[in-house]
């Protein structure tokens, strides 16, 4: 069965949406096969989702990666669906969305992780890898790189994991 997700119906055919936990293999000739499996996102607060639209991470995987899969959270903000993710994956590489988004309009309220929720986080996957992304370049961002540092300092276990990617340099990850 094909599975209808809005962003596969956005983008029409030949794009296949998958929900979270739904896995597909991608194969291609001289290439290592990557399983994809959809992982778990909210992007803001319960009851956001007809607002915001639906959103989901990606765990992808393939023969030879030494450490564990490599995540994308996708927008997400931290919540038990996220959590699930580190009691049914081995992650190597855990690449997260921060800047903990917020608007004028919704006061407090997040839609996606910040950097409090990234420890944690980081405390309950223990990838040997973390790239933080999605902190900086809009003005909707209430956190960036200088609250991460800040946050990961109050956690060395965490901050030894942490590369910075910085553009248009390579990254070291472990996979």
């Amino acid at each position: 069965m094909i599975t209808t997700v809005s962003g596969a119906a956005r983008l029409g055919h030949p794009v296949r949406g998958l929900r979270p936990w739904e896995t597909t293999r991608l194969v291609a000739p001289d290439r290592p096969a990557i399983t994809i499996t959809a992982t778990p996102a909210r992007h803001g607060p319960a009851g956001s989702r007809l607002v915001v639209g639906e959103v989901v991470g990606f765990d992808l995987a393939w023969e030879g990666q030494e450490h564990g899969s490599l995540w994308i959270s996708g927008d997400t903000v931290l919540y038990d669906g996220v959590r699930s993710v580190a009691r049914r994956l081995a992650i190597g590489t855990a690449v997260l969305h921060l800047g903990r988004v917020g608007f004028p309009v919704t006061g407090p309220l997040a839609y996606t992780m910040g950097a409090r929720d990234a420890v944690e986080l980081v405390r309950l996957l223990r990838p040997a890898s973390v790239v933080p992304v999605h902190y900086e370049g809009w003005s909707h961002f209430r956190q960036g790189r200088e609250d991460l540092v800040t946050a990961l300092g109050d956690a060395p276990d965490v901050d030894e994991k942490v590369r910075w990617a910085t553009l248009g340099e390579p990254l070291e990850l472990t996979v």
